[in-house]
């Protein structure tokens, strides 16, 4: 089968010096996602709580890459397995899922996230059979941003000294399959 050209399947492989814990305490506390991860996370409105493992959350999200757009849409967590895994469910500018997947390899954890979406947004979904490449490089930039984000994040919550790359290049490994 043929997937459509508004289609896009990126999967991401960050690997941070932190425990398990740590990391999924951060990426489930999207309300604080605007300070750590701030060049994609214009705004984040929590609209659910969910339950005491996050299952049933919501929030309303306003987000961008390094392209001139703005994209409006919103997560829930559809299905948690708090720390290692949970799945979040996207809709509005952006349709589809997301799995987050966190193993501890020694004194690091590697954070896998796979992103299965639809990019709805009208003059997005017009555009992507010519600029579908672009959109994907726009989604690895916005996680390579995140990546140095929770490294700092987790300096940060240890009392440590956060630095930021500001290198404008990714540093996370994500390819995009289409």
């Amino acid at each position: 089968m043929r997937a459509r050209s508004n289609e896009f399947h990126i999967v991401t492989r960050w690997n941070v010096a932190a425990t398990v814990r740590e990391v999924a305490d951060i990426l489930a506390d999207p309300e604080h996602f605007p300070r750590w991860w701030g060049d994609v996370y214009l705004g984040i409105r929590v609209l659910e709580r969910g339950d005491a493992n996050g299952e049933g959350a919501r929030v309303a999200i306003r987000s961008k890459g390094r392209l001139p757009y703005e994209l409006n849409w919103i997560a829930t967590v559809i299905e948690s397995r708090r720390p290692e895994t949970w799945t979040v469910a996207a809709e509005g500018d952006l349709r589809g899922r997301g799995v987050w997947t966190l193993i501890q390899r020694g004194d690091d954890v590697v954070v896998d996230y796979d992103w299965r979406v639809f990019a709805d947004r009208p003059i997005l979904r017009a555009l992507s059979p010519v600029l579908g490449p672009l959109f994907a490089w726009n989604h690895r930039w916005a996680m390579a941003r995140g990546e140095d984000g929770l490294k700092a994040e987790v300096l940060r919550r240890r009392g440590g000294s956060p630095h930021q790359s500001g290198s404008g290049e990714p540093s996370s490994r994500a390819r995009s399959i289409r």
